[in-house]
């Protein structure tokens, strides 16, 4: 039986304690940042790392203000208009462009969520035996059945737990002890070979930094949150609250993007100090390189690196799941939302459960989970850069967020940000 939704929270008297006022500040950006590093982001990272070493880390470095502003763009479009993306591009772009993003991040996304579920199902294998696909049904049962029936603010606050599962790769640094000296230079000091092998890197990490499913996701959950405050109006409505509102977002989606990125790179640190040093540099999933560090840095780095796999994508495999529901919800206007119970909302949470099942499904075709994730990548690459451009124009327009518009400098960081995407996949496909 469907769990009934609790009644939007009211306003308390009294100051609360510093540390409960910051973690109610976080919320869509710090879940939204850690879905980033879901399985195949990690299998990413870790190809990086022991492919090219401490080379490329500043690529996570450069792409940390961008993706941040990407994400306030997006955070401020759900909160200014109580909708999320989809919604905002049916009011201010032709139907035909709606239909075709809508539609490459459903498939983006359903080939992300194949991908994400065989690396947990691996993953579950090594720590504890058995049969990969049984593991990979009941994750996505578990996954989806927590997304549709769990009342939206317990759901929320067990997607802020899972965040904590990334810090076993800050574990894994420690563990291995990257030198210092490298690792900095890695990170602050950019190289790059203009070859195809060093820009499908870049573009690799550009796509599973700034992915489109991030931008529907964040902009969905502060409209989400909206309905739960005491004046449940869109921020466009009621001025006056939008400069905490804006502080905050920028707060919750900073901090988010700083934490999300600091764990790529920790990643990045610890498959490079242990895989590439040893000589082993063709990894092919997030399990391959759990399984590989078991004989270099331990058992024990091993285990983190497994736990880590399964913890984030029981975070991401709903993101992925619910942001395709957003997206194609909002798009042809169906009543969407985690709010709702799962009566209310039949198509919007039908959805949810079609694309895990159908990403689950991937698991047992013969596509290789890492073909998956190449399409992904370069779905999400070919999305990225439009997507970018048309959150900029419709947050500044006045018929989509009245006096709200963007700021200039977060236009100015959109524009850019759309064309290093837009550079990158054009570098790759021609060389």
């Amino acid at each position: 039986m469907t769990e009934a939704k609790p009644p939007p929270r009211k306003k308390t008297a009294g100051k609360e304690p510093r540390l409960r006022h910051l973690m109610r500040q976080l919320g869509p950006g710090i879940i939204t940042g850690a879905a980033d590093d879901d399985p195949s982001g990690i299998a990413t990272y870790s190809q990086i790392g022991a492919q090219f070493g401490y080379q490329l880390g500043w690529t996570v470095v450069l792409t940390t203000p961008l993706m941040a502003a990407v994400q306030e763009i997006s955070a401020r479009m759900g909160r200014v208009t109580g909708a999320g993306l989809g919604a905002a591009m049916s009011r201010g772009v032709p139907r035909w462009l709606t239909v075709a993003i809508v539609l490459l991040l459903i498939v983006a996304n359903i080939f992300n969520l194949g991908a994400d579920l065989s690396a947990m199902a691996a993953a579950a294998k090594l720590l504890f035996g058995g049969a990969e696909n049984v593991y990979a049904v009941l994750i996505a049962i578990f996954c989806a059945a927590c997304e549709i029936y769990f009342a939206y603010r317990r759901y929320v606050l067990i997607l802020k737990w899972l965040t904590l599962a990334l810090f076993a790769y800050v574990a894994l640094v420690v563990v291995v002890h990257p030198p210092l000296r490298e690792a900095l230079a890695g990170a602050f000091i950019p190289t790059v070979g203009l070859n195809r092998d060093s820009l499908t890197a870049l573009v690799a990490v550009l796509g599973t930094t700034i992915s489109p499913y991030l931008f529907f996701w964040q902009a969905a959950e502060e409209a989400e949150d909206e309905q739960g405050e005491a004046d449940s109006r869109p921020l466009r409505e009621h001025r006056k609250d939008a400069k905490v509102e804006f502080k905050r977002i920028r707060l919750d989606t900073y901090t988010g993007m700083i934490f999300s990125n600091s764990i790529a790179l920790s990643i990045m640190l610890g498959t490079a100090a242990t895989l590439h040093a040893a000589g082993k540099t063709d990894i092919q999933s997030a399990a391959d390189a759990a399984q590989a560090l078991a004989p270099i840095a331990g058992g024990f780095a091993s285990v983190i690196f497994s736990v880590g796999i399964i913890g984030t994508g029981l975070l991401a495999v709903p993101v992925l799941a619910g942001s395709a529901a957003y997206a194609v919800g909002e798009a042809f206007s169906w009543r969407v939302g985690l709010h709702y119970t799962a009566l209310e909302a039949r198509l919007f949470y039908g959805f949810i459960a079609l694309a895990t099942a159908v990403g689950t499904l991937i698991v047992f075709t013969p596509l290789n989970p890492m073909k998956a994730l190449f399409w992904s990548a370069v779905i999400n690459g070919a999305v990225a850069a439009p997507m970018i451009g048309i959150m900029v124009m419709l947050g500044s327009s006045t018929k989509i967020m009245g006096k709200l518009v963007l700021s200039w400098p977060l236009r100015v960081m959109g524009g850019l940000t759309a064309l290093l995407m837009a550079a990158a996949t054009l570098g790759m496909l021609v060389l």
